[in-house]
């Protein structure tokens, strides 16, 4: 499968779970695939394992950091076909527990990355006619008791796509979310989630899935990639549910 031959992806938070597994398979369909990573550490591990793979270093919370990094996919790779918008905070938490910092720094990540990423890209999309894949949740249109900051967080993704669907649809760029239900990656672990706690955590998340277990990410990188495609040229606006039927519940 070469379908993206020839074209350049940019994935947010292309280091670890989704978005790891979304940047490999990009490669795989045959793009060059420009991974953004948050952390020096990181970087070089992720560097290791994925050598074909053009790695740069920005937090896309930080405008500016963000800004220099995508022009500076756009000089070396020539254009900009596919951003992915993966890049994102969870950090759970009942109402009483919610600090400042920790709402803050869920917005920042999840509603705020996503604009600075799409705007430092906007021109490059413009020109080549690109495509934006937002990463939502399921959270994002289901209740999520102590984890309410992240769910809106979510929810503002998926009102920002249909919006930027909607704006950038005579430039002929395409806006489209997935919203992926519980998935196996070190999301709790990086949360703050004590080990003991991971396995009932999941457990829990298991009972609301009709499927009956967690995904994998490739599994949601699949329809990453497929909704990114070239090929699908009429779809834009939408968020398309992966979650094993949770939003049925």
């Amino acid at each position: 499968m070469n379908s993206f031959q020839g074209k350049v992806v940019l994935v947010t938070g292309a280091n670890s779970g989704i978005g790891e597994a979304a940047a490999r398979s990009f490669q795989e369909a045959g793009a060059n695939v420009f991974g953004i990573v948050r952390r020096q550490d990181a970087l070089e591990a992720a560097r290791t394992r994925h050598p074909k793979i053009h790695w740069r270093l920005a937090d896309v919370s930080k405008s500016g950091e963000i800004k220099a990094a995508v022009e500076a996919v756009v000089r070396e790779a020539g254009r900009l076909d596919a951003v992915i918008n993966n890049a994102g905070a969870f950090s759970p938490a009942s109402i009483e527990a919610s600090t400042e910092d920790l709402v803050r720094r869920q917005f920042e990540a999840n509603v705020y990355g996503p604009t600075f990423v799409l705007q430092a890209a906007l021109p490059a999309l413009k020109q080549h006619r690109g495509t934006v894949v937002n990463i939502s949740s399921a959270a994002g249109h289901m209740p999520a008791a102590n984890a309410a900051h992240y769910a809106a967080t979510k929810a503002a993704v998926e009102s920002l796509t249909r919006s930027w669907a909607m704006e950038l649809a005579p430039h002929g760029v395409r806006v489209n979310a997935i919203a992926p239900g519980p998935t196996e990656s070190a999301i709790f672990e990086k949360a703050g989630v004590p080990a003991d706690a991971v396995g009932g955590l999941k457990d829990r998340f298991t009972k609301m899935v009709p499927l009956g277990r967690m995904a994998s990410a490739d599994e949601i990188a699949h329809w990453i990639v497929l909704i990114a495609d070239p090929s699908v040229t009429w779809v834009t606006g939408q968020v398309l549910s992966v979650d094993g039927g949770m939003s049925l519940t």
